[in-house]
């Protein structure tokens, strides 16, 4: 747990934002959600955004998309002010999130569910059904992934669901994803296969926001990390050199073993035994054993 992250590399930590917030505030009625927070977004880099449940990470994410207009300081494009009037305005200025749970069509294709309501026409407004798949295939080879563009959405594992949301976001020109605890539900395969689609993402020049409450995923991923606390903007800056005890302690406010003290405790009996237990495509021979 005291490893040290790595930081940036020196031309993404020279690059110009192109998105920012600037001492952002917002309410909702007596409750400050957020308070004079700043953060930017550089391309070609992973930022993390890290906080307990209720720091603001979620109020931040809205703004971010269009959700939530704030009541004092500025979203920057680009270095320029912006007023996103709601989240279509976002997903012009080239802004997506990528939400724990994909929100797809699962009896379409994965084509038909990225191009849905903008398919390319051909004569007497006929689908180009070629074109959607095509461009599909391309977005694809983009990503570094295969996945059939015919492809039925339903039964699709949710990691290849995020896929096709990340593909549905670069379709519409994304130059800023928002990855909103993904992989929550993500074995560590499913992890890994997105970490490698993120990477790609970041080497192609995206600016990637990514929320996680597991630490080590920060570590791993991530270039920059942003800590909240109860709406406050605590720290923003490269992870070269902190380690995850570091970091927790930016999050809470104060040292882990204040929060949960070491107590001995007697180990019992086993209330609970697995043995190779195995499903299919997710985990093989697992055995282990709980004791009150």
């Amino acid at each position: 747990m005291n490893q040290p992250a790595t930081g940036p590399s020196p031309a993404t930590d020279r690059a110009a934002p192109v998105l920012a917030l600037s001492d952002v505030s917002k309410s909702f009625g007596a409750v400050r959600a957020l308070q004079d927070v700043s953060l930017s977004l550089r391309p070609g880099e992973v930022h993390a955004l890290a906080g307990e449940n209720g720091a603001g990470k979620s109020t931040l994410i809205k703004t971010l998309a269009g959700v939530h207009r704030p009541d004092g300081g500025q979203v920057l494009l680009d270095g320029r002010p912006v007023v996103f009037h709601g989240p279509a305005d976002a997903r012009a200025a080239g802004i997506a999130v990528i939400y724990q749970e994909p929100t797809l069509f699962p009896d379409l294709s994965i084509a038909e569910n990225i191009f849905m309501g903008r398919q390319p026409r051909r004569g007497l407004g006929r689908i180009d059904h070629r074109a959607v798949r095509e461009a599909t295939e391309g977005l694809m080879r983009r990503l570094g992934v295969e996945l059939s563009p015919d492809r039925p959405a339903r039964g699709l594992s949710i990691a290849d669901q995020q896929i096709v949301e990340i593909a549905k976001a670069l379709s519409f020109d994304a130059r800023v994803l928002i990855m909103d605890e993904p992989t929550a539900a993500l074995t560590g395969g499913e992890t890994a296969r997105l970490f490698s689609v993120v990477r790609t993402l970041r080497d192609q020049g995206a600016a990637v926001l990514f929320i996680s409450h597991r630490l080590d995923e920060i570590f791993e991923l991530c270039e920059r990390v942003t800590t909240l606390r109860d709406g406050h903007l605590i720290s923003s800056g490269p992870l070269t050199g902190l380690t995850e005890d570091d970091l927790v302690r930016r999050m809470v406010g104060r040292d882990l073993e204040d929060l949960y003290p070491k107590q001995d405790a007697a180990v019992g009996d086993v209330a609970l035994s697995v043995g190779r237990l195995t499903r299919e495509g997710v985990f093989r021979d697992v055995s282990f054993e709980v004791r009150r």
